[in-house]
């Protein structure tokens, strides 16, 4: 079914006040976040009343009701600043949606969508101290309340976006001891982060990203009633999560696109700024070359993401080209920030120039919401299964 998301005329308006939101407000605000390794609590209330955290949620539970393409177009200008103003809300626009879209019960809907939309921030639990895309190496466990009434949930989740200031989380757990076809030994469960015996632990130290913090959740004897099952299914939460991932996969890619564009905008400044024997930079070839090639890539990826978006607003499934799209726009970010050091020279290795945070910043977009290398088997497992559905 073809989504029809907001009014073209009224997304364009948005989408002009959200770019000067970005570089008059979020832009000034980086080093605030850089030095504290957290958003401003002033501009996480805008962004709450600017209704960022209910995009892609259907109007009628409070949100916005963006089609994909106009998400991602709002992911990618989002994204030209520092990569923790997407972070923050974009687990509750994309897998925490896009599971409860797709496998939420209608009370489940009710409860929880105006919620998020609200400003309440999501997290979602996946990735363990031991598994991350091999779900059969699951540990967290929920099982049947002795009492009669919900689960009990056991086990420890990691790097998980968001948990330092989440109000829910959506966690994928065992509910059979042996591994079953299709992952049906994984469920999913909403789980309020206030819940006793759920805690978080401390921020983890990263490369990059400040102001976008993970970290571990630890469930211990944790009390849920039945209705926080996803879907009131048993055996469906994998299946509820890697539908969920390929909207990630489009945030991911939407984001490295429009931090890539960002990069490119500083080098091209600077190279235009410094000079070297007597002349700015910018007119040697090889700068030239370096930024022609980054622009040749970045424009690529834009073009993926018009397509792939367009395709799943059709009602096509997507999987394949949502990884593609994920794989092509992340590699080629940490290519363009690569060149956008190169284009500083010695500037750019100083902390105190923006390329050597872009070069950072980076470098997690090619891990998370599956790693290239895992998304391309994935890719490569599809091609050959239609290949051999098509020629037995």
């Amino acid at each position: 079914m073809a989504e029809i998301g907001m009014d073209p005329e009224v997304f364009e308006q948005f989408i002009d006040q959200l770019e000067r939101y970005v570089r008059e407000r979020l832009i000034p605000a980086e080093r605030d976040v850089i030095e504290n390794d957290r958003i401003p609590d002033d501009i996480l209330t805008e962004m709450k009343e600017m209704g960022l955290f209910g995009l892609s949620i259907p109007e009628e539970y409070g949100g916005a009701g963006l089609s994909l393409t106009q998400y991602a177009r709002t992911v990618h200008c989002m994204s030209y600043a520092a990569p923790a103003f997407r972070s923050i809300f974009s687990i509750n626009i994309g897998m925490f949606n896009s599971a409860i879209k797709n496998g939420g019960t209608d009370e489940q809907k009710a409860e929880w969508w105006p919620r998020i939309a609200g400003g309440e921030i999501a997290c979602f639990g996946l990735t363990e101290p031991g598994s991350g895309s091999d779900s059969a190496a699951m540990q967290t466990t929920a099982k049947p309340d002795p009492s009669g009434n919900g689960w009990i949930l056991n086990g420890t989740k990691r790097y998980i976006t968001n948990a330092p200031h989440a109000d829910v989380g959506l966690i994928m757990a065992r509910t059979e001891k042996e591994n079953l076809p299709k992952n049906a030994h994984v469920s999913a469960f909403i789980v309020p982060m206030n819940t006793p015996g759920v805690s978080v632990g401390s921020p983890d130290k990263k490369m990059g990203q400040s102001g976008a913090q993970i970290a571990d959740v630890i469930l211990e004897d944790v009390h849920v009633p039945g209705e926080a099952l996803l879907g009131g299914e048993t055996g469906k939460g994998f299946v509820f999560a890697m539908k969920s991932l390929d909207n990630g996969r489009v945030s991911v890619g939407a984001a490295s696109t429009g931090y890539a564009r960002r990069a490119l905008d500083s080098a091209l400044r600077y190279a235009n700024e410094r000079k070297a024997f007597g002349e700015p930079i910018a007119n040697f070839q090889l700068i030239q070359q370096m930024l022609a090639e980054s622009e040749t890539e970045i424009y690529a990826a834009e073009c993926m993401m018009a397509d792939v978006t367009a395709r799943a607003d059709r009602g096509e499934n997507i999987l394949r080209k949502a990884a593609a799209f994920k794989v092509f726009a992340s590699e080629m970010c940490g290519r363009v920030v690569d060149r956008v050091v190169q284009i500083y020279g010695g500037a750019g290795y100083l902390a105190e120039y923006d390329a050597e945070r872009f070069f950072r910043d980076a470098r997690i977009y090619r891990i998370y919401e599956g790693t290239t290398q895992i998304l391309q088997l994935q890719i490569a497992k599809h091609m050959l299964r239609e290949w051999t559905a098509e020629h037995g």
